[in-house]
């Protein structure tokens, strides 16, 4: 009689602990797996923003031996339009925060995907 009340009350732990974690592990694993495919694409997505800043640099170097001209009230224009375009994703940090053991695993991922890119 006594094993049975002991294999209960086991049976009730597990299923309390198993209904506990079972979000968070959830998260933890999607976050691991979104990390890593994000990692290995920022990894990617910096290597050609290396190259485009080469060039970048190069023509402002050509600009600045007057070799090309450019418009610099046209490239202003450009960046301020590109700011206010990305200024709405701050409001995004909030919501980030409620988040935190997904945004821990996915963090874990990045690193990870960006090591094997």
């Amino acid at each position: 009689m006594e094993k049975g009340r002991l294999l209960l009350a086991r049976c009730r732990v597990n299923y309390i602990v198993s209904e506990a974690f079972a979000p968070i592990l959830f998260q933890l694993g999607i976050g691991g797996i979104g990390g890593f495919f994000i990692g290995y694409t920022v990894r990617k997505v910096v290597k050609i923003a290396l190259i485009i800043s080469i060039v970048v640099f190069s023509l402002l170097f050509l600009a600045y031996a007057k070799v090309i001209g450019i418009d610099y009230g046209g490239l202003a224009n450009a960046v301020s339009k590109f700011i206010e375009t990305v200024n709405p994703a701050l409001g995004l940090l909030v919501p980030l925060l409620t988040h935190l053991p997904l945004i821990g695993s996915l963090i874990l991922g990045l690193i990870v995907g960006y090591r094997m890119g």
